[in-house]
């Protein structure tokens, strides 16, 4: 396969295969893209980008909403390349498409809203002037993505870029590279004659090719290890990046909550997706009234799930150098006097591993401090809330969180430092599209969705235009000594003395 859909596709010297996780079996084979590739895609997009943002607003939205129907259209076949790539069972996938459309169609209706031309209010010192704000796009953005969501993650930035105006280069996961090329060519069927939209694919050479080749920001999201080599590269040319990293992210069950929906909403945070997922439950915090009634349900509700026969919820572990940690933290943990009260060491068995709870987990163990990436929950009882948002606080990632609790809700997840909150309810936040989503400390930095998500592809202008000249010439040597006395008159009134 190409970079692209079309002659501007660069030649290509290796290639590497993608195996499907749970068989090990090569499922597909790709190019590796060195930096003349990259370099000759991103010149391409460059040239794509003038046209593409002269289409306008609503030229745009027509071509994206062209492009939301061929992937609906072809969602089932997008379902089983992702179930082949990595492993998750097709019902999520679809799930996961389901979403990215979502977020799909609310960039292309809101941008223009959001980004478009508006007049902003004149100061008492400018009155003469009228002004405005918009926000252009950068040109071309080169997006990093993910494998364990390849559809729903990077479309969090491409479909935002490409309504803002921008063109875009992706790279894909070397897991997922089929993914990502898939959706260009769904793009390509509805406007085959730019390269609006290409796919580069390769290894972590690849993506630190596109970091360095004159895009106008990088959209990555991945671990935060990788996130900072990515700062690196970018750090050359002073390319800007959005880093959407890793997550630690808790689930705390207050003394009046719903115990059955908490368990519910902890089973499927911690353990969809086979813990795959940057806003995972992977500790839970429980007010010490109820902490033996939700342990009970939690540990019944996880005891239905397993990995490993064909119509399991949960698929294997995608990347195996993954289940090196995932083993290291369920040792460290039960090494140092936690107890498993589901699975534990043995819950590892080739790419797969079984759900596990651990309790009684020191608050410095790996499990709790480190992103583990697998399904695994980490629950220890708590005195009170204030403790509670202590413990989940201390934490140096700050992707996102939930809360269960009838009365208190709010004022708890006021106190959680976060990128987002939801309240009785898993990931709400994210699945909402008007809604920013990022994280803080060590989860990253800058926002996808909503209308951050859109400005966060383009460069605030202001413009100002002169209606009629100032009685009050200010920027002018024609300032004189009157002119200074009006204005310290003014400032005076507007500013020396308190009002409300």
């Amino acid at each position: 396969m190409s970079v692209s859909t079309d002659n501007h596709a660069p030649s290509v010297v290796s290639t590497f295969d993608v195996h499907d996780p749970s068989t090990g079996e090569v499922v597909g084979t790709y190019p590796v893209h060195d930096r003349h590739a990259v370099d000759t895609a991103v010149a391409a997009a460059h040239e794509a980008a003038t046209w593409w943002h002269d289409l306008g607003f609503a030229g745009r939205a027509r071509h994206l909403g062209a492009w939301r129907a061929q992937i609906a259209t072809g969602r089932n076949e997008l379902a089983q390349i992702i179930h082949r790539e990595m492993g998750k069972p097709v019902s999520d996938a679809k799930l996961e498409i389901a979403m990215a459309l979502e977020h799909l169609r609310w960039a292309a209706r809101n941008a223009e809203k959001v980004l478009g031309r508006r007049s902003v209010p004149s100061s008492m010192l400018t009155l003469n002037h009228a002004a405005t704000v918009e926000y252009l796009p950068l040109g071309v953005v080169g997006v990093i993505g993910p494998w364990n969501y390849p559809v729903f993650t990077p479309l969090g930035s491409i479909s935002f870029a490409l309504a803002a105006g921008n063109a875009v280069v992706f790279k894909p996961s070397e897991y997922t590279p089929g993914v990502g090329l898939w959706l260009a060519e769904a793009f390509a069927r509805t406007m085959p004659a730019e390269p609006v939209l290409q796919v580069i694919t390769g290894l972590g050479d690849t993506g630190n090719a596109l970091c360095r080749s004159g895009v106008g920001k990088i959209g990555f999201t991945g671990s935060t290890a990788t996130g900072k080599l990515v700062l690196a590269a970018c750090a050359e040319n002073l390319t800007p990046v959005l880093m959407e990293c890793g997550g630690k992210d808790a689930l705390i069950v207050d003394a009046d909550a719903d115990l059955s929906a908490a368990a519910d909403a902890a089973v499927w945070g911690g353990l969809s997706n086979a813990g795959q997922t940057c806003l995972a439950v992977e500790r839970v915090y429980v007010h010490a009234d109820v902490y033996d009634d939700f342990l009970a349900e939690l540990v019944a509700a996880a005891g239905q799930i397993d990995a490993g026969r064909s119509d399991s919820k949960i698929g294997p572990i995608t990347m195996p150098k993954q289940l090196a940690i995932i083993r290291r933290h369920i040792e460290d943990a039960v090494a140092r006097g936690a107890r498993a009260v589901l699975g534990g060491p043995d819950a590892l068995d080739r790419q797969f591993v079984q759900p596990t709870i651990l309790v009684d987990v020191p608050e410095d163990a790996s499990a709790v401090t480190e992103e583990t990436f697998g399904p695994t929950l980490t629950v220890t009882k708590v005195r009170d809330m204030d403790q509670a948002v202590e413990l989940v606080n201390r934490c140096a990632y700050g992707l996102g969180g939930t809360v269960f609790a009838r009365r208190n809700g709010r004022d708890i997840a006021d106190r959680i430092r976060a990128g987002g909150i939801s309240i009785n309810a898993f990931v709400a936040h994210a699945t909402i599209p008007a809604l920013p989503l990022g994280g803080v400390g060590a989860s990253g930095f800058g926002r996808v969705h909503g209308p951050d998500g859109l400005r966060e592809f383009t460069y605030a202008k202001a413009t100002t235009r002169q209606r009629f000249p100032s009685p009050l010439p200010l920027t002018s040597f024609r300032r004189d000594h009157r002119v200074d006395m009006v204005v310290d008159l003014l400032i005076a009134v507007l500013h020396g003395r308190k009002r409300q």
